[in-house]
């Protein structure tokens, strides 16, 4: 890539941010019900094997990914073509971190759009495997399509748009679909209904700390970028690598982390219906405490 020195480091975060923005999105209600409807349990009791369908699923999330991306290119094709310096490249993204961590930080006030739809559930009945787990992969890994559970998926499209790189842009599209996608190989281990209960449960305990940690990785990006900035003499690739995977860690660490034990209950019948040979987990269905 053609960059300066100074929106390398714009360029190294976005798909830091990206990955953080795609973990995150797991806690959506289409991200449950992505564990709910596609795993062992539930594509037995279809008739399909899940390795087959997960398969769709993910090629599905990389291609949402590169839709996404493709609209971050063309935004980045504009930048290129305007000549915006690389200062205000900076400056833009230092504001658009600053914004996504209030946003997600509940500072009052602030309230960023999001499109409060789900998947058709009705897919799992009617089509097969290569259509619903590609439909929902291509809708979940846009990004944008369904629910959106960070402000750092705005982020990714902007950081990635501010780079002036449309390749990179691209990119940084398909990384986020990818991961998106990633995220249905979670419920490989769900081979029974206690199994699928548990894992949904210690998701779904996840919520607020994913949310905070997803905050906390777009404030650590705009601190290493402002970093990055004043300390001319330190950048380089290796010095851009480990702004990137430090903000990736940051985000992720706090995602996995075992939260303070409190009291989970899911509904049986939310599982106990992937069991029943005739009926499959409805995508929709609520599996939160």
């Amino acid at each position: 890539m053609d960059l300066s020195p100074l929106a390398a480091g714009t360029a190294a975060l976005a798909p830091a941010v990206a990955v953080v923005a795609a973990a995150r999105s797991l806690w959506s209600p289409c991200g449950l019900s992505m564990l709910t409807s596609i795993n062992p349990v539930a594509e037995r009791s279809r008739g399909h094997r899940y390795p087959v369908t997960a398969g769709w699923f993910l090629a599905g999330a990389v291609l949402g990914g590169l839709g996404t991306g493709t609209l971050a290119a063309g935004l980045a094709a504009v930048v290129r073509w305007t000549g915006l310096p690389a200062a205000w490249s900076v400056v833009l993204a230092v504001l658009v971190l600053a914004v996504g961590a209030a946003a997600d930080l509940g500072l009052p006030g602030l309230r960023l759009p999001t499109l409060p739809r789900q998947v058709d559930e009705q897919w799992l009945r009617r089509y097969r495997p290569w259509v619903y787990a590609g439909g929902f992969g291509v809708q979940i890994g846009t990004g944008l399509a369904t629910y959106v559970m960070t402000a750092a998926v705005y982020g990714t499209v902007l950081l990635a748009a501010l780079t002036g790189q449309p390749w990179w842009a691209l990119a940084v599209g398909a990384l986020f679909g990818l991961v998106r996608g990633l995220a249905v190989l979670l419920g490989a281990a769900a081979t029974d209904p206690a199994r699928l209960r548990r894992l949904v449960a210690a998701v779904e305990r996840r919520s607020g700390s994913s949310l905070r940690a997803a905050a906390a990785a777009q404030v650590v990006a705009l601190a290493g970028l402002a970093a990055w900035c004043l300390a001319p003499g330190q950048r380089g690739a290796g010095a851009a690598v480990a702004l990137a995977a430090v903000v990736a860690v940051t985000g992720l660490a706090g995602m996995v982390r075992r939260p303070r034990p409190a009291a989970a209950h899911l509904p049986t019948g939310a599982v106990a219906v992937a069991a029943a040979p005739a009926a499959p987990v409805p995508a929709g269905a609520d599996l939160r405490p």
